[in-house]
C-alpha cells in the first residue's frame, strides 16, 4: 500500500465514555498544542490489546458549550498521539419519520448552520490551503461504524445529512421545518463541525455515530424537545455506543491506504519560500512531511 501507516483509533464523546467493561486505562495524557489546550486530558486505553484514545469533547463534567469546544486543539492533540481514525459520538435530533429515538445514524453528508464563528481550519496566518470536502465523512470509517453497530444489534441507519447548528438553544419550529424541507435533513446536532473539517485537514479518517434522542420540534404527534427526555434516551444510547466502540476497535485493520490520509498532499498553495519558519513549526505535526519541518 502507498503511504500506509499503522492505524490508531481515537474516540471523541462524552466524559467517562471509556468507563466500560473490558477497557483498561493505560495512562492519561496532558497534551499541549499550537492551538491551545484540548477540552480535557486524553485517556489512553487498551481494549483487547488495541490502543484506543478517548477525549471528552465538552470536558469532564460537561463544562463546554458546543461553540466553546476547542476543536482545533482537540484534533491536533489526537494527531500528536498518532491517531489516524476518529469516531465522533454525539446526541442528535431526528428529522425523519422512519427513525426512532434510540436509533443510531451514520450520516454521509453535512450542512453547516453554525454561523461561521467557530475556528474551522489549521490554515491561515501565513499559509493558505484548501482540502476537498465534497464527501465530509470517511467512507471506510463509516462502513466500519455501520458494521460494528449491526454486529452489536443496534438499529442503525446508513447515510443521511447532518445539519450542524450553532446552539446552545434547540431549533425554533420554523427552523426545524425548514431543515426538513430545504435541506432534507436526517439528523440535527451541534458538534460535527468544525470537527469534520479539521479532521480532513489533519488527514484523519473521521466519521460520526449519531445517537437519536428526540424529534426536535417538527413532529406534530411528539412533544417538543426538552433536556430531560434527551438525557433519558442518551443514557440508553450511550450503553450501545460503548459496545460499538469496542466492536470497532477489534475491526480496525492494521493498515489503510485511505485517501483521507493524503487529503492535504496538494492542498497548500502558498509558495514554499513564503512560508516562515514559525509557520512551519506551528504546522509541523500536521504538514511537516510536506513543508520540510521547521526549517
Amino acid at each position: 500500500m502507498t503511504d500506509a501507516k499503522p492505524l490508531r483509533l481515537g474516540v471523541i464523546g462524552g466524559s467517562g465514555f471509556y468507563e466500560m467493561d473490558g477497557v483498561r486505562v493505560v495512562r492519561e495524557h496532558e497534551v499541549d498544542t499550537p492551538f491551545g489546550q484540548p477540552s480535557d486530558i486524553l485517556v489512553e486505553t487498551d481494549i483487547d490489546g488495541r490502543t484506543v484514545f478517548f477525549l471528552p469533547r465538552h470536558g469532564r463534567g460537561h463544562r463546554l458549550l458546543p461553540s466553546e469546544v476547542p476543536y482545533r486543539a482537540n484534533i491536533h492533540a489526537l494527531k500528536q498521539l498518532g491517531v489516524t481514525h476518529v469516531l465522533a459520538v454525539g446526541a442528535v435530533g431526528i428529522m425523519k419519520e422512519h427513525i426512532s429515538p434510540g436509533d443510531m445514524v451514520v450520516p454521509d453528508q453535512i450542512f453547516d448552520r453554525t454561523g461561521g464563528h467557530r475556528q474551522s481550519t489549521f490554515f491561515g496566518d501565513g499559509v493558505v490551503g484548501h482540502v476537498s470536502f465534497a464527501d465530509p465523512f470517511c467512507a471506510d470509517m463509516r462502513g466500519l461504524i455501520v458494521l460494528a453497530a449491526k454486529a452489536r444489534g443496534a438499529a442503525v441507519h446508513d447515510g443521511g445529512s447532518y445539519v450542524c447548528m450553532e446552539g446552545p438553544q434547540f431549533s425554533t419550529r420554523a427552523e426545524s421545518r425548514f431543515y426538513r424541507r430545504a435541506v432534507d435533513a436526517t439528523v440535527i446536532g451541534m458538534t460535527a463541525l468544525p470537527e469534520a473539517k479539521l479532521a480532513r485537514e489533519a488527514e484523519m479518517c473521521y466519521a460520526v455515530l449519531s445517537m437519536g434522542t428526540d424529534y426536535d420540534c417538527w413532529h406534530e404527534q411528539e412533544g417538543d424537545v426538552d433536556i430531560e427526555s434527551v438525557l433519558a434516551i442518551l443514557k440508553s444510547n450511550t450503553r450501545m455506543a460503548n459496545a460499538v466502540v469496542k466492536e470497532i476497535s477489534g475491526m480496525l485493520p492494521e493498515a489503510s491506504d485511505c485517501e483521507c490520509q493524503r487529503a492535504a498532499r496538494d492542498a497548500i498553495i502558498t509558495a514554499p519560500g513564503a512560508i516562515s519558519i514559525e509557520v512551519k513549526q506551528r504546522l509541523r505535526v500536521l504538514y511537516g512531511h510536506y513543508l520540510g519541518g521547521a526549517g
